[in-house]
């Protein structure tokens, strides 16, 4: 399990290209027959990826101190990948692309599968501590909660989709979903916002080989950039921005964890107070 400490806003102003990435960019999340786990210490989300070729069971590890993955968590699923399935305690849900899976707590085996060796499931999930139970829900984009936004005017035309929501599901604190921008789009969550009650972290997809995104980070008055290609995450603290634009349209899932679940709860910015 890869450690990612906090970095204050006044540690992140001063770092360079290499720190920023260090610190704050998820690369490799999809490796074959690996479950790829990074833990920030920011609200303490757990942000991981799994492509199985052979049956792949989540393990605790001594970081969470505790003798199963999720017995004092919770975790949200989307597979952005070919047909798979994910098993808990037996318990077997099929996962097409685009579908979500919310785990409650005390869950005690979580094994990722593939439907086919030939064409891989791709697993992306966030993870939050948790202190009550909720049922498992299984999520398909059909029944997902959307939210159109934007305009072609702007570049930013794209539909949010609420999977982890109390719209949707039920959850102790974590919220995830994803959002498709729509082709020749290409900014999101611009004008930007912050949330300090909330971190949030984006997993960008959808993106040609030579695609990338520029991700917008750093206090309004003291941005920065992190260059991300295609299935790559970025943790983003709760004093930071978080926009992005890229060289085509692209899709992101969103995760957030920390004080509230109202995902209407945003400290916006205008964009002429940008620095």
């Amino acid at each position: 399990m890869d450690i990612r400490y906090s970095v204050s806003p006044f540690e992140g102003k001063n770092l360079d290209t290499e720190g920023l990435r260090r610190n704050f960019l998820i690369e490799d999340i999809f490796q074959l027959d690996f479950i790829k786990l990074v833990y920030s210490h920011v609200d303490r989300i757990i942000v991981g990826g799994a492509c199985p070729e052979k049956p792949l069971k989540l393990e605790a590890g001594k970081e969470l101190g505790a003798d199963y993955f999720l017995e004092r968590r919770e975790m949200g699923i989307i597979n952005i990948g070919a047909k798979g399935y994910v098993i808990v305690d037996g318990q077997r849900f099929e996962m097409g692309r685009g579908d979500g899976l919310y785990i409650g707590k005390g869950a005690k085996e979580v094994i990722f599968e593939s439907y086919d060796t030939e064409n891989l499931a791709k697993f992306y999930f966030n993870s939050a501590p948790a202190h009550m139970k909720y049922p498992i829900k299984k999520i398909d984009i059909s029944n997902a909660k959307p939210q159109r936004l934007g305009s072609i005017e702007k570049s930013n035309t794209r539909t949010i989709y609420k999977y982890v929501h109390p719209e949707v599901c039920q959850s102790c604190q974590l919220l995830m979903g994803m959002t498709i921008l729509e082709p020749n789009n290409v900014w999101n969550t611009m004008p930007c916002h912050t949330h300090d009650r909330r971190m949030e972290v984006y997993m960008y997809f959808d993106m040609p080989q030579d695609g990338l995104v520029f991700h917008l980070m750093g206090e309004p008055h003291e941005t920065r950039h992190i260059v991300i290609k295609n299935e790559q995450a970025v943790i983003s603290p709760s004093w930071s921005i978080h926009s992005g634009v890229g060289t085509s349209n692209y899709t992101f899932i969103w995760g957030m964890v920390g004080e509230n679940q109202v995902f209407s709860d945003m400290d916006y910015i205008k964009n002429c107070d940008l620095k």
